[in-house]
């Protein structure tokens, strides 16, 4: 939080209010205490994990648009390096919470088991392939290898090697799922026009929203008419009714990675793609540096770290700087998702002398 607070060159005495996830170990007592900021005014946190990311810094504008707080800090952090830190490595199968009940004793322990019934339901609905879930693996660890600061800066990966890696979860080989990670992140959101006197190019925040479907249960949803069609459906209805952009507006993209299925989900879900065409659209290359809609630029949960998607948000943060190792030249407009198949939320960034007409990337996005 200080290094983001310096970043911004705001005196830590300035912050009152503080945003984070329900997981978070650090609490606002102790957090206000330790790095020295005023009176807080505003705290909330916001559940389900992997899904809170966009959302508290979502909470965080809220609250400095409406003059309850006028610095908020909105972070994660997570301790997950250790496999006995990670909750699903002592998962009792005979003894699962009320939520688990129906999943856990027939062999669901970990998101991993979840998410790969997902990943066969699309593949055999759409004929999509392993090669397609690579090609999301690869491309995001290209990313990463312009990183000094991603885990899998100095590691590259083939689609062979992708192909030939060990099962986690069949259809899910180890390549399909994000690091396990220590680490912590925070951004600053002030008014706008504190913004502008800050020494980097200001990042404004279009438009956010949460999503929870009507009768939805978070990672296990099959019995539903259609477990294809998750949270980021719901969410991305809202975004999108809120925003002055669309979807051929954005210029990159920051999809919520924990496992590469969910990128595909993600593409259809915020309308890059129709149903069954992100499989497609992620092997004609478009992911990458150059494509048509580069993603996760700085590695993301897979390459760069896992972090609950909160390095999304830092990286989107980047690109509307002009700062990322992986720049989209002219990038104006960001997309940022949390958890899809979780309760979820979404965030529309956008930088200095961009607004509702994206002329120019319409033009350009003619095509998709």
């Amino acid at each position: 939080m200080t290094a983001a607070l310096a970043d911004a060159g705001i005196d830590p005495a300035e912050v009152d209010g503080l945003c984070s996830y329900t997981l978070e170990r650090t609490d606002e007592v102790t957090l206000a205490a330790t790095v020295g900021a005023g009176d807080v005014t505003f705290f909330s946190q916001v559940g389900y994990g992997r899904s809170a990311g966009c959302a508290v810094v979502g909470q965080a504008a809220v609250a400095v648009a409406t003059g309850q707080a006028s610095v908020v800090v909105a972070w994660r952090s997570r301790k997950r390096g250790a496999r006995a830190s990670r909750p699903w490595a002592t998962a009792d199968p005979s003894a699962p919470t009320t939520a688990a009940q129906w999943t856990r004793p027939y062999g669901l322990l970990r998101p991993v088991d979840e998410i790969a019934m997902l990943a066969r339901r699309y593949m055999d609905r759409f004929g999509a392939g392993r090669e397609h879930l690579g090609e999301v693996a690869v491309a995001v660890r290209q990313h990463a290898n312009r990183n000094p600061a991603a885990v899998m800066a100095s590691r590259t990966l083939t689609l062979e090697e992708y192909l030939a890696a060990r099962w986690v979860s069949e259809p899910l080989c180890l390549f399909d799922n994000c690091l396990e990670t220590d680490g912590a992140l925070a951004v600053v959101v002030v008014p706008a026009e504190r913004a502008a006197d800050c020494p980097h190019p200001p990042v404004y925040v279009h438009a956010t929203a949460q999503g929870l479907p009507r009768g939805h249960r978070p990672m296990t949803d099959y019995f539903s008419e259609d477990p294809l069609t998750g949270p980021g459906w719901a969410c991305a209805a809202s975004l999108w009714s809120r925003s002055a952009l669309r979807p051929s507006d954005v210029d990159v993209v920051q999809l919520y990675d924990a496992f590469t299925p969910l990128v595909l989900l993600s593409l259809e879900a915020y309308g890059f793609c129709g149903r069954g065409e992100a499989a497609d659209f992620v092997a004609e290359g478009n992911l990458r540096l150059g494509g048509m809609l580069p993603a996760n630029t700085s590695g993301g949960g897979l390459s760069e770290a896992y972090v609950h998607g909160f390095n999304l948000i830092t990286e989107g943060v980047r690109q509307l700087r002009g700062s990322s190792c992986s720049q989209v030249t002219g990038a104006r407009s960001c997309l940022v998702t949390s958890g899809e198949g979780v309760p979820t939320s979404a965030l529309l960034l956008r930088g200095e002398g961009s607004g509702g007409d994206h002329r120019e990337n319409r033009e350009r996005s003619a095509a998709r």
